[in-house]
């Protein structure tokens, strides 16, 4: 862990940490005591997709580790610059499934709305690095064009809040969306893929968990954490949190070269998440983005982990291996 003189640091509020996220990639490694020991992207290619990471995620790195697990997902390596044949802008066909504005359309009954394009982490293997969210963000402009699309889709249950980060909205625009999707008969369900549980705990706020708790939809949290030390005392607490509102806690993980591609770290982290209550769900195999070809992990070896990690856990710990492929009807299951 870094220094505490350097974790010690005091934020107002969770809006205070975010507007203080770190963008510089030499002063991160300066934070974690590693100097020139990790060669970033030039300075041009790094303005296409920025540094961005928060103190609370810093806060669980390992200092002087340039290997640290955390790191590698939020740190923009010189690899980022690599060409791969197969490796594209948009690797699960996004820009097709845009159906109204902010909406994706992809699958039977459920509705993805890109809430917003921000995040409080760059995490540098997303698969919407290169997606145009000015032209497709549904809270600029266009939010009631978006309600109506919902209200004359009588086929659609379940509205996704997706992102960017729909957490790194204010409590006071997502209570007002909530609202308006209430209101729409034939949508049951609310599910929200997030984060910042995990990479900023302070925005679980009274003010959040109060919408989720008086909510008449039925609210499904599906946090994105990919190791186990991602889950800190702080995090726990965020979680059990959002359970106490009644919130229903699930985590897809990805497969990642040199973060989680062996089984110790995939067993740790569905010990943890038990231990948090929340289910492990999906690991994802990794959608081909440019920028990220030094994280794929082969599909032979995802299966092999699988394997291996059914051998060692109850069966409802093992997540199920999966892909994302443009077209089909749902995730396709690998293993």
């Amino acid at each position: 862990m870094i220094p505490q003189s350097q974790a010690d640091v005091i934020f107002a509020d969770w809006q205070d940490e975010l507007s203080h996220a770190i963008k510089n990639p030499a002063l991160l490694l300066q934070m974690l005591g590693l100097d020139r020991r990790l060669n970033a992207i030039d300075a041009e290619s790094l303005k296409k997709f920025p540094l961005r990471v928060t103190q609370s995620y810093i806060n669980k790195m390992r200092y002087g580790d340039p290997q640290d697990p955390l790191l590698r997902q939020v740190f923009p390596l010189i690899d980022e610059n690599i060409v791969v044949d197969g490796f594209s802008a948009d690797p699960v066909g996004d820009h097709l499934a845009i159906s109204s504005p902010g909406i994706l359309h992809k699958y039977q009954g459920r509705a993805l709305l890109l809430t917003t394009g921000a995040c409080a982490i760059h995490c540098r293997y997303c698969f919407r690095r290169h997606f145009p969210y000015s032209e497709s963000n549904p809270l600029a402009s266009q939010w009631q064009q978006s309600i109506a699309a919902l209200h004359g889709d009588s086929s659609i249950r379940e509205v996704i809040f997706s992102g960017g980060d729909p957490l790194a909205l204010t409590d006071t625009k997502l209570a007002a969306m909530v609202e308006d999707l209430q209101k729409i008969p034939h949508i049951k369900r609310l599910r929200i893929h997030t984060r910042l549980p995990l990479v900023l705990p302070k925005r679980i706020t009274k003010s959040l968990l109060g919408w989720i708790s008086a909510s008449s939809l039925r609210v499904v949290m599906v946090t994105h954490a990919n190791h186990a030390n991602e889950i800190d005392a702080e995090t726990a607490e965020a979680l059990l949190n959002l359970r106490n509102a009644g919130c229903e806690l699930l985590n897809q993980a990805v497969l990642l070269r040199g973060v989680n591609d062996n089984a110790d770290s995939l067993v740790a982290l569905s010990e943890r998440l038990s231990e948090v209550q929340v289910l492990p769900y999906y690991l994802h195999l990794l959608d081909k983005v440019q920028g990220a070809s030094h994280f794929d992990v082969d599909e032979a070896k995802g299966i092999a982990l699988i394997a291996e990690i059914r051998r060692e856990l109850p069966g409802y710990l093992v997540p199920r291996l999966v892909r994302e492929q443009q077209g089909e009807a749902s995730k396709t299951i690998i293993a």
